[in-house]
């Protein structure tokens, strides 16, 4: 009777292991919470076609925007753990979102295993090319000489490019008038004719229009220039020190991910990152290759969920 036991857990075992060892056999589903052609869904489909010559396995880029983010993570949270479900999740997401909405479907802590980040990025703070400024230096003098009277626009209302721009206003003193979209394309439409004067918006939705003149860069966001804008002063560099405001897009998974996938996913994902393809595309838009462990995701999130959140209140921004 023992030996049969043995027998049984031997072969219980052996199955599993062999179950692990084919994941994964079909393909993987990539959510992004944001609508096609927003900034994370332009990255989801560069990483995508680079993870699944890793994986061996197609990943399916699948958009369910909504809900200040809410929609698509929150179908990632009641997925089953099994790998076969991810999302590609940008800052907002993660840090922004649990400040912004009061009852989410979810717990960022609790209900999603971190995997790594994909990419980091800045946001570019761009101006009309119909305003006189060329530097933060006169934005700054124009708009406390001014006050109310320019227009910052953002992609949405609680959208990363409209926290910096809070962020931004704080650190400088000075009164600009919030100006929400529902879109980046629209936003910056306006903002190349001059109906609305500033905008922080993400190097690689915003890129090529500074690029060929069509809006005027004055700064990038984060701690250091960008590849793609070497001349280009950071924000803290062009008059307001201490000024940082860098971005993310990472892929999470729900909860209760298997140890063994776990590994899986977080080496085939940061081969990706580093693919020629990947980096290649990364430098053209500016943006620079993640990677790293899932713990190391994880106080990445936990941090800028502090100082995000801490922005968020003092500016009273809510969505409901």
């Amino acid at each position: 009777m023992r030996r049969l036991t043995l027998i049984a857990v031997f072969l219980a075992c052996s199955i599993a292991t062999a179950a692990r060892a084919e994941y994964p056999d079909r393909p993987i589903r990539l959510v992004v919470p944001q609508a096609a052609g927003s900034a994370s869904d332009t990255v989801a489909r560069v990483f995508a076609a680079a993870l699944a010559k890793e994986v061996g396995q197609q990943v399916v880029v699948d958009d369910r925007p909504g809900g200040a983010l809410t929609v698509g993570l929150d179908i990632v949270a009641k997925s089953a753990p099994d790998g076969y479900t991810l999302c590609m999740a940008p800052i907002g997401a993660l840090t922004m979102a649990p400040h912004l909405v009061a009852h989410l479907p979810y717990d960022i802590a609790r209900d999603f295993q971190p995997i790594l980040v994909v990419e980091y990025s800045q946001l570019l703070l761009a101006v009309s090319p119909t305003t006189r400024f060329h530097s933060v230096r006169e934005l700054i003098d124009y708009a406390k000489q001014n006050p109310g009277k320019l227009l910052n626009a953002s992609s949405s209302n609680g959208s990363p490019g409209h926290v910096a721009a809070e962020l931004f206003k704080f650190m400088t003193g000075t009164d600009i008038v919030h100006v929400p979209y529902k879109g980046g394309a629209p936003t910056i439409n306006d903002l190349i004719a001059g109906r609305v004067q500033v905008m922080f918006e993400a190097l690689n939705s915003i890129a090529p229009f500074a690029q060929s003149g069509q809006v005027r860069a004055l700064a990038v966001s984060g701690d250091h220039r960008s590849p793609a804008f070497p001349d280009l002063p950071t924000i803290a560099e062009a008059g307001v020190p201490g000024y940082s405001a860098p971005g993310w897009v990472g892929v999470i998974a729900p909860a209760g991910l298997p140890q063994p996938i776990l590994d899986m996913l977080n080496a085939a994902a940061n081969r990706a990152v580093r693919s020629p393809t990947f980096a290649t595309w990364n430098a053209k838009v500016g943006n620079e290759p993640g990677g790293g462990t899932p713990q190391q995701f994880a106080a990445v999130i936990a941090a800028d969920s502090k100082k995000w959140g801490d922005v968020i209140e003092r500016a009273g921004i809510r969505l409901e």
